[in-house]
């Protein structure tokens, strides 16, 4: 049997733990009759399932009729969202039997008499039209968004495009840091307002049921897998899969560890470590030492004013890192990243 664990980004597992209840929000909030937003951010750290959320929420839409487009963030947005559209065969036959003269932007051909459309703006508003015509929507969907021109462009239209209540609506995906950075852009106001969901660690309940049914172990056994992995969806993979090709991990913890740390560190924590700045680092490395720690006295090791502590604390929350839940307590979010930090400090000391 093939191992049901993957490490792939992007795609999804065959097995998982969906998040029900984040995706039933957000199809319930699209597929009202007055949706009280076209707009959805999904946000967590590297592996926390975004994309396999995201693709939850199209696929269930996508089975109900609707039009799912997936466009990729460093393409020209609005040109390949009126080229995906163009491309459909239910829809292609409408905009020919329209005459849509789209040949300036190399999709389709001319029509005798038609002059070209010249600017796309107004070529996806002419496709949405027909598309609001036969009672379809279109859900956009757009994968590890970050700050940039393109996405600024894209989203100011899209903007217009609800306010003049066309059938289109967008799911995108993306860091923390880079959707903070998006919803507070003056120029995207209407992205400051759109709904965020925040992925938070998957239930462990879950995660101990899918293991003890997967492997046929005790549920003890399963209770401390499923605790080494904190909730952290990648971790859940990571753990499944090494267990599924090794079996006799299952009862060798130590050398499960050492496997667990190099895949996670390889996968994924070496990345964020690398993206992290000095201060930051200062800051994970103090916690890591202590794995709880409070605030105050954190602030008072590192030697950082209130306003500066605050600055990092949260930061460092945003990216997903830091656990801020227990009132005046910070600790270390992700499995075994505090061991990966405090390993770093050794080897480069």
């Amino acid at each position: 049997m093939k191992n049901p664990f993957t490490l792939g980004f992007g795609k999804k597992p065959h097995t998982f733990i969906s998040r029900a209840t984040d995706i039933q929000q957000i199809i319930e909030d699209f597929d009202s009759e007055s949706p009280a937003t076209q707009s959805y951010l999904i946000t967590g750290v590297r592996g926390a399932g975004k994309t396999v959320t995201m693709t939850a929420v199209a696929s269930t839409l996508e089975e109900d009729k609707w039009i799912v487009i997936n466009l990729n963030p460093n393409r020209p947005l609005l040109e390949s969202l009126v080229a995906k559209l163009y491309d459909i065969p239910e829809l292609n036959s409408l905009f020919i039997k329209a005459k849509f003269n789209l040949s300036l932007f190399g999709i389709g051909g001319s029509f005798e008499n038609v002059p070209p459309v010249n600017d796309i703006e107004v070529a996806l508003e002419k496709m949405l039209a027909q598309v609001h015509a036969i009672g379809k929507k279109v859900l956009v969907t757009i994968d590890e968004v970050t700050k940039n021109d393109t996405i600024r462009t894209f989203t100011s239209s899209f903007q217009l495009l609800i306010r003049q209540e066309y059938p289109i609506f967008l799911l995108m995906t993306g860091l923390y840091e880079n959707i903070y950075e998006l919803q507070n852009d003056d120029t995207l106001t209407f992205l400051y307002r759109s709904p965020r969901i925040d992925l938070a660690p998957l239930n462990k309940v879950s995660i101990k049921q899918r293991y003890q049914e997967i492997f046929q172990i005790s549920s003890d056994k399963a209770n401390e897998l499923a605790e080494m992995t904190s909730g952290y969806s990648f971790a859940f993979q990571v753990l499944g899969y090494l267990c599924w090709k090794q079996p006799n991990y299952l009862t060798n913890q130590e050398q499960l560890l050492i496997a667990y740390d190099e895949y996670l560190q390889s996968y994924v924590y070496q990345k964020i470590w690398s993206e992290l700045s000095e201060k930051d680092k200062i800051v994970m490395l103090a916690i890591s030492r202590k794995r709880k720690i409070k605030n105050k006295d954190l602030r008072e090791e590192l030697g950082f004013s209130s306003s500066l502590m605050s600055i990092y604390r949260d930061r460092l929350k945003r990216k997903g890192l830091i656990d801020t839940s227990e009132y005046g307590v910070l600790s270390i979010i992700l499995p075994r990243l505090d061991h990966y930090i405090l390993e770093y400090e050794n080897f480069i000391n």
